[in-house]
């Protein structure tokens, strides 16, 4: 039987680069469900390919049709937020897959598929680092807005807390200080579970 393994962890913690390291490991055979979001696409990214980009109004169209599930609203200022919805097109009777998201979308989908075929990836890096992390990517970016940044900062440490992390459960914790090393030290986890 197939799990979904699902990262996490609080912005700037490498779980995008760790996902793509890891889809690219042949040996885990992992397949992704692309999900759906409103978040504005940053630099390098491609729709379709981590995530489709869309409006809330093709959320909603997509929920009534039956055509997403697990859709978490993810609001974090009084001005914006974000929608993160995932297709539910998984077959964990042939396949494992490895999702990525907030905690918040992690419960969804733990609610959804069930404890026993959900692992939780916590990602984690020091503040310092992370902070470092994300001004450089922030900086990149055509527009940064760094306010947005700081904002994300702060809220992480809300979302993310260990009140929060404890009662969902998670205590397996990878520390990213060398993605090399972290994404090897994330396949050999996910080769125990299977």
């Amino acid at each position: 039987m197939g799990k979904i393994y699902y990262m996490m962890g609080k912005s700037s913690s490498g779980k995008d680069t760790l996902y793509g390291m890891l889809m690219k490991d042949e040996k885990l055979r992992l397949k992704t469900v692309v999900p759906y979001t409103t978040r504005p696409m940053r630099a390098g990214e491609e729709n379709g390919v981590s995530y489709y980009f869309c409006d809330e109004d093709t959320v909603e169209s997509l929920k009534q049709r039956g055509k997403l599930s697990n859709c978490v609203r993810i609001i974090r200022s009084t001005a914006s937020g974000s929608t993160y919805g995932g297709r539910p097109s998984v077959d964990l009777d042939h396949q494992s897959y490895l999702l990525i998201g907030t905690l918040e979308s992690y419960l969804k989908i733990r609610e959804y598929f069930g404890t026993e075929s959900v692992v939780p990836i916590y990602i984690e890096v020091e503040d310092g680092m992370r902070l470092q992390r994300a001004l450089e990517r922030e900086r990149r970016q055509e527009n940064p807005k760094y306010e947005e940044l700081c904002r994300r900062f702060l809220a992480d440490e809300k979302d993310f807390s260990e009140e929060k992390l404890k009662e969902a459960g998670i205590t397996k914790r990878f520390c990213n200080e060398s993605l090399e090393e972290t994404e090897n030290a994330i396949a050999a986890y996910i080769e125990e579970q299977e």
